[in-house]
């Protein structure tokens, strides 16, 4: 049999927008189509392709198709583009999973370059990096930026650099928080700084610094990377933030690095399928050139 890429079109929308009546929206169909031509896809391949729930979730399954379904729109824009210039004018679509640390400090400037010679958008999804290769097992995007080493099943896997974090707080926080000095019990109980609850950072780094097993900490949680910074200035709490937004405020002295000469690298790996197409391959060479302000090793200083 062959695959009928109407059916699953549906498929990847429904994933793509979260429900199937935004896929129906999309694709200028009633939910009741949508919902039948998954329907049909799932009875010719005999295979349950989607868990119907709250947003709705591909199977394994389902995973592969969405995958496939992406590979083959990028390579047939491609390949128009090559034959038929002029008919297949208009920009192109790339998803692409990345943290919000990295969006926040090198990730648009290694990707401007790019999307300035070429008609080409960008969907960043942004989820914590160690978690972003999930968005790449369950095809919702091309290529992601992970904190995961070895590669998945299909694609490879290119090494970024490390993003350097220290521990800062403001000098008004210090005297509050540390007037005694920084120990493991004065930074257990002044309010800390996390992104969110799969934020695992500032436990690792409290446990390499300190004899410490899974601390219980005090912490504000905040998803977002300019509160990270905003945060400490503010004098809310203290956090981990990237070096590279970093070098301004320790100079003028707004913000003190509570434990000088420690601090922790987290390694970035850029995952893209092992089949990529043309322009997919240009973005992660632009990524490899653009991540220059990464540290070249990861590893804890002490």
């Amino acid at each position: 049999m062959n695959l009928d890429y109407k059916l699953l079109d549906a498929l990847a929308a429904v994933i793509r927008e979260g429900s199937f009546d935004k896929a129906a929206r999309q694709l200028n169909l009633t939910q009741s189509a949508v919902s039948q031509r998954v329907k049909l896809l799932e009875q010719q391949l005999g295979q349950i392709l989607l868990v119907r729930s709250n947003p709705p979730t591909p199977t394994a399954v389902g995973q592969q198709l969405l995958r496939h379904a992406e590979q083959v729109r990028l390579m047939e824009g491609e390949l128009l583009a090559d034959i038929r210039p002029a008919v297949a004018s208009g920009y192109e679509r790339i998803t692409i999973g990345a943290n919000a640390d990295s969006l926040a400090t090198w990730l648009l400037a290694a990707l401007a370059p790019l999307l300035a010679s070429e008609q080409l958008l960008i969907e960043l999804v942004l989820e914590d990096q160690d978690y972003t290769h999930e968005l790449l097992r369950d095809g919702t995007v091309a290529g992601c930026i992970s904190t995961l080493q070895r590669p998945m099943q299909g694609c490879e896997v290119m090494y970024l650099g490390a993003m350097r974090y220290r521990c800062v707080a403001a000098p008004a926080f210090v005297e509050r928080h540390f007037a005694a000095g920084v120990s493991a019990d004065s930074l257990l109980a002044a309010p800390a700084v996390i992104y969110n609850r799969k934020d695992d950072l500032h436990r690792v780094f409290l446990e390499t610094c300190f004899p410490l097993q899974d601390p219980d900490y005090a912490h504000h949680t905040l998803p977002s990377s300019q509160a990270f910074l905003d945060a400490p200035l503010a004098g809310i709490g203290y956090a981990l933030v990237p070096e590279l937004q970093l070098t301004d405020h320790l100079d003028r002295g707004t913000l003190i690095d509570l434990l000088p000469g420690r601090y922790i690298d987290v390694a970035l790996y850029w995952h893209y399928w092992s089949r990529q197409p043309a322009r997919l391959k240009r973005l992660g060479a632009a990524l490899w050139q653009g991540c220059r302000p990464l540290r070249p090793e990861s590893h804890l200083n002490d």
